[in-house]
């Protein structure tokens, strides 16, 4: 899947500023990545659950799969999740918005972007909290002795048949967190009339209703 990265242009007296092109540009680089990733998962989500009904059928099934299933599945929705956001493909609640004017409209759609962004920033800190990278830092990266001193026993738990680190499967959320800030900023920016509304032709939307 590929996009176009390329916002409408600008009149020069209304040129954004370098730090909003450097923001727009960031947000889209980002979706583009996120959309190879989706088609990524979705593959391997597929190969995955094809993989399980020929292993299971042949009396040869391999336990792990299931859990990887369930990873993909939990990577895709999060990605997912985050394009759609800067996609402005999140399910809105008209009832009220549809039946004020314009300007009107837009104040709440600022307001809306506002409370995204807001909460992504509270997401961000949450995640510091939950990893604590400075005080796994302090522990000298032992997360033995990171568990004993704060009781955060995130770098010693392993998934339960992969046996992998259970932090590696939870970056997600503070990847998440981070590209929405992004996106969330970027579709503020643009709702404030500070930039032009990036278009992204490539990407059939199905003429969905009921978005933002």
């Amino acid at each position: 899947m590929q996009l176009n990265n390329k916002t409408q242009e600008l009149s020069p007296t209304a040129r954004p500023s370098f730090a909003i092109r450097a923001l727009v540009t960031l947000s889209n680089g980002t979706l583009y990545v996120e959309c190879k990733l989706i088609a990524s998962l979705m593959f391997l989500l597929t190969f995955l659950i094809l993989l399980n009904v020929v292993t299971r059928y042949s009396g040869a099934s391999l336990y792990w799969v299931d859990e990887s299933a369930v990873y993909s599945v939990v990577w895709l929705a999060f990605i997912g999740g985050s394009a759609m956001t800067r996609l402005r493909m999140d399910f809105a609640v008209e009832l009220l918005t549809e039946n004020i004017s314009a300007a009107h409209k837009k104040i709440a759609k600022v307001a809306a972007g506002l409370g995204v962004l807001a909460f992504s920033l509270a997401l961000v800190w949450m995640c510091l909290i939950w990893f604590d990278p400075l005080g796994y830092w302090q522990a000298g990266f032992d997360a033995k002795a990171f568990a004993g001193k704060s009781f955060n026993f995130i770098y010693t738990e392993k998934t339960q048949t992969l046996n992998w680190p259970t932090w590696v499967m939870y970056l997600i959320i503070p990847i998440f967190s981070l590209t929405m800030v992004i996106h969330s900023a970027a579709n503020l920016v643009e709702e404030l009339g500070w930039a032009e509304i990036s278009r992204f032709p490539e990407i059939n939307l199905n003429n969905a209703e009921s978005i933002n």
